[in-house]
């Protein structure tokens, strides 16, 4: 079974102030290589889905992204919904199941990955819970790809997981950094 990654990089930071992809954490490293880095160090195929302006701001370029499709996404303005979207069109017919990723939570753990993969199927919505609290990254089933693909506005992939909400298997993980994304430099100090 075949279980890619898309990673959801297309945001404009209003709350940040700045492009927050681009600030550094403790490590040294930017938000979205940290994150990219730690995707790859589980998931083997990968698709990022930025948009041109943050290109030209360099938020790609420090990050190791030979296993990496990039893909554009000319309307996120319009909401995280257009960028999933856009990713899931551009799947490889090959994938079974794809973890749904945000570039802007650096501090989950590898472990939580590997349990999200080993949970996959093509036919369910495997969603991490940490203290009974739901959060990402969630991994769809082949099966939830067509309607994934019609996504829109800021729900992502909500609606899906509402419509169908008896094909969820939730996953209990270790891991509070499934409920931890950067919305204000404050956060960046949160681990």
């Amino acid at each position: 079974m075949t279980t890619g990654a898309i990673l959801l990089a297309a945001g404009f930071s209003r709350r940040f102030g700045s492009i927050k992809l681009n600030a550094r954490l403790a490590d040294g490293s930017t938000v979205f290589r940290h994150t990219s880095d730690l995707l790859a160090t589980v998931i083997s195929e990968i698709i990022v889905v930025t948009r041109p302006a943050l290109l030209e701001a360099g938020v790609l370029q420090h990050a190791d992204l030979r296993q990496s499709q990039i893909v554009l996404c000319e309307d996120a303005e319009l909401g995280m919904g257009h960028s999933l979207a856009c990713g899931i069109r551009a799947l490889p017919a090959h994938w079974d199941a794809c973890l749904v990723c945000l570039a802007d939570m650096p501090y989950l753990k590898a472990a939580t990955l590997q349990q999200l993969q080993a949970a996959a199927t093509p036919h369910r919505i495997v969603i991490p819970e940490y203290n009974q609290q739901r959060g990402h990254p969630v991994c769809f089933g082949r099966d939830f790809f067509a309607e994934l693909a019609q996504s829109h506005g800021d729900t992502g992939g909500r609606d899906v997981i509402k419509r169908h909400a008896d094909k969820v298997e939730p996953v209990a993980v270790d891991d509070a950094g499934i409920l931890q994304d950067i919305d204000t430099p404050e956060d960046l100090s949160a681990c």
